[in-house]
């Protein structure tokens, strides 16, 4: 780890600002600033104060290891589970808390760390856990500084749960920025903030959404891999894949047109003649109830979009053009 960054991590954490150390070691505040965005470097004369006001050692300073080994943590992260079993709390968390000063700016290890102690200080009812719960919320908001995504992304995640615990809602909702507006995971732990927030409405709505957007790629994949079977003359993957497809129809409450247009591509694949016939006659009888799932309990707060106007007859003739032009 560079020694910018040591600076950096140690200032914060004695909630100390650029200006405040620069007056304290009698140099500029711009100084501090190149020195923790790596531009330059301290004179070797304000090592020593550096380390003193810290709270730090030179070793420390000096370390220029960037971070452990994903081995390396997993050992580690090993060996604290074993401390947890055998050892009380505290003694496991110190042990953990000496680790982490000796690499400060490792994100994997301070959020693995941060994780383990955690989940075990919630499922055991440590007692007297605020000192320990200020340090673990502070590791994982220094994890969500790395650079790197995965790991930011697992911090955020990390602190919404830590607070939406504490029922500090308002907190919670900030590490959602962390993630993406498409993120489907995103949507619904906002919706889980609205429901503990009095807005139940805007909260139905975001699940209404993601239940309807789940099926429609749900039902994609099916097709495709439906289609991907019917390529390899695979007749009993095909027909599981629509019997699959087919419960999927009635548990997302899509109706009997669809019903009848999943068993279609199968009868077309098997040559089935006869059955084509039939399930023809039926989507012809049945396009009334394309839109069926508008009627549906499951999507009762959602306003979809009114579809053009098209008439009975004209959807029927649509249908079949389109069926002898494929077939």
């Amino acid at each position: 780890m560079k020694i910018g960054k040591i600076i950096r991590t140690y200032r914060k954490e004695k909630h100390m600002t650029q200006e405040e150390m620069a007056n304290r070691l009698g140099v500029t505040a711009p100084a501090v600033n190149k020195w923790e965005n790596e531009n330059s470097l301290p004179d070797i004369t304000l090592l020593s104060p550096i380390c003193r006001l810290l709270g730090i050692t030179p070793d420390l300073l000096l370390s220029f290891e960037e971070e452990l080994t994903t081995e390396e943590i997993a050992l580690f992260i090993q060996e604290l589970n074993k401390k947890l079993k055998t050892e009380v709390f505290d003694a496991a968390f110190q042990w953990a808390k000496q680790k982490i000063s000796q690499y400060p700016n490792c994100e994997q290890l301070l959020w693995q760390t941060a994780l383990v102690l955690d989940a075990w200080r919630k499922t055991h009812a440590i007692p007297d856990g605020q000192p320990y719960e200020n340090t673990l919320g502070s590791w994982y908001t220094r994890a969500l500084e790395s650079d790197d995504e995965t790991i930011r992304a697992h911090a955020a995640d990390s602190l919404f749960h830590f607070y939406t615990a504490q029922e500090n809602y308002g907190e919670a909702e900030k590490y959602l920025a962390y993630l993406s507006l498409q993120n489907p995971e995103r949507k619904r732990k906002q919706a889980f903030l609205f429901s503990k927030t009095g807005r139940q409405e805007d909260a139905w709505k975001i699940y209404e959404e993601l239940i309807f957007s789940g099926y429609q790629m749900a039902s994609l994949l099916f097709y495709s891999m439906h289609q991907l079977a019917a390529q390899e003359n695979d007749l009993q993957k095909a027909k599981l894949l629509v019997e699959k497809q087919l419960h999927l129809v009635e548990a997302f409450d899509m109706g009997k047109y669809q019903t009848l247009a999943c068993q279609l591509e199968q009868a077309i694949l098997e040559q089935d003649a006869s059955a084509v016939c039939t399930l023809v006659k039926g989507l012809l009888e049945n396009v009334s109830s394309v839109s069926h799932f508008r009627q549906s309990p499951l999507y009762a707060h959602l306003d979809f979009t009114e579809p053009d106007s098209i008439s009975r007859k004209d959807l029927q003739k649509a249908i079949l053009e389109s069926f002898r032009n494929d077939h």
